[in-house]
């Protein structure tokens, strides 16, 4: 479920979820991204093993590491939303930066 998230996020560059699913997508989207910063053949191989999906993957080194060059860290932005109506959990929308 997880990688499947993470994929989207990449994907869409932003996806609406539960706040604690949100969470751990996170991490997993930021670990990914920073794969794609050190560009070897070894980190591209990581990330596919985790991404199954290869345009993704080549998103991620061609695209979204020279967007993220120069920070550090902190790719994903966390925004708490309204209830859901359902059952009240409470939702965030997860966004990758600009």
């Amino acid at each position: 479920m997880f990688r499947t998230q993470v994929t989207d996020l990449i994907r869409h560059e932003r996806i609406r979820t539960t706040e604690a699913k949100a969470k751990e997508v996170q991490g997993m989207v930021e670990k990914v991204i920073t794969l794609g910063k050190k560009g070897s053949l070894n980190h591209r191989r990581q990330a596919l093993a985790f991404i199954t999906d290869e345009n993704i993957v080549r998103k991620v080194f061609d695209d979204l590491a020279p967007r993220y060059s120069t920070r550090t860290g902190g790719y994903t932005r966390l925004v708490r939303m309204e209830p859901r109506k359902g059952d009240g959990a409470s939702m965030a929308l997860l966004e990758l930066l600009q």
